[in-house]
């Protein structure tokens, strides 16, 4: 990952750099902003004679922020959640979407544009995860994995909408509470062992923008690397969400999820384990959407 590592952060850097133009603090209020909604997509053919089959997909989504400044105090908390569905007559009902991300910092500055942070996040999902089209043997759940980052450090934040952290002292958590998972050593750890804690180096790197009329862009960057013999090899996960508002109640939105984690094996076509890989995933839809 090291190889993409420069232009990932490069890419980043460019799209906030629009972001510092807006978003003031309101001071001693507590400020609730974010997005959420529902996309549905339905397929119906009958004696259709290109082929194809009815489908029905739905997906669930919420990201939010909550921020209070106070004084030379500032305390953020941010939520994600996702979880999609699809149905189809050949394959049944499978899981397309499945996500629960939550961080908190609280920050203390002396000049308003750099704050000295302790933050905190957990990462997990809700339901098994099965690689398809086997339904037999699931290949994660809820807290199997569950991912946890306890760090301090300095904050970069010129503007309430965009921000970029920086810590040395960082604590990575990862956390296989299912027996079976446990024993195979899913997602790095140990086989037999539920837990494993690595030491390293974390940024992060978060913004929030209303890019044009009616298109909001909401972005983050979490990177990390530990302090053993694998230093230097980036753990990445950057999520970007895109919400186009249509009218008063409908809306397109785009979210897309790029990670790499050394530790995580990739699953072959046959079911064998393979070595680690870039994971992406990509979601358009359109549906009610809530702008708060």
């Amino acid at each position: 990952m090291r190889r993409v590592f420069i232009p990932l952060l490069l890419c980043f850097c460019a799209i906030t750099t629009y972001a510092q133009t807006e978003n003031e603090y309101e001071e001693g209020a507590w400020v609730l902003k974010g997005v959420a909604g529902i996309n549905l997509s339905q397929t119906a053919v009958k004696n259709w004679a290109a082929g194809g089959e009815n489908s029905l997909a739905g997906n669930a989504y919420l990201n939010g922020t909550l921020l209070r400044k106070s004084g030379n105090w500032l305390w953020q908390n941010n939520l994600i959640l996702e979880y999609g569905l699809s149905k189809t007559e050949s394959n049944g009902v499978r899981k397309i979407n499945d996500n629960i991300n939550f961080s908190t910092q609280l920050g203390y500055t002396t000049n308003n544009k750099w704050f000295y942070t302790i933050m905190g996040d957990f990462k997990t999902q809700f339901y098994k995860g099965y690689n398809y089209p086997d339904k037999t043997n699931y290949i994660s759940k809820f807290f199997a994995p569950a991912y946890s980052n306890i760090s301090t450090g300095m904050e970069y934040r010129p503007q309430a909408n965009y921000s970029i952290y920086l810590s040395p002292i960082s604590g990575k958590m990862t956390f296989v509470t299912d027996d079976y998972l446990s024993d195979l050593g899913a997602f790095g750890v140990d086989p037999g062992d539920k837990f494993k804690m690595e030491m390293g180096a974390y940024l992060k790197g978060r913004m929030e923008q209303t890019i044009m009329e009616n298109v909001k862009l909401i972005s983050t960057l979490d990177l990390f690397t530990a302090y053993d013999k694998s230093f230097g090899n980036i753990d990445v996960n950057w999520d970007v969400m895109i919400s186009m508002k249509i009218n008063k109640f409908l809306s397109a939105t785009l979210n897309t999820t790029l990670k790499y984690d050394d530790d995580v094996k990739s699953v072959n076509d046959d079911g064998t384990l393979g070595g680690p890989k870039v994971q992406f995933k990509e979601i358009l839809g359109v549906g009610l959407t809530y702008n708060f």
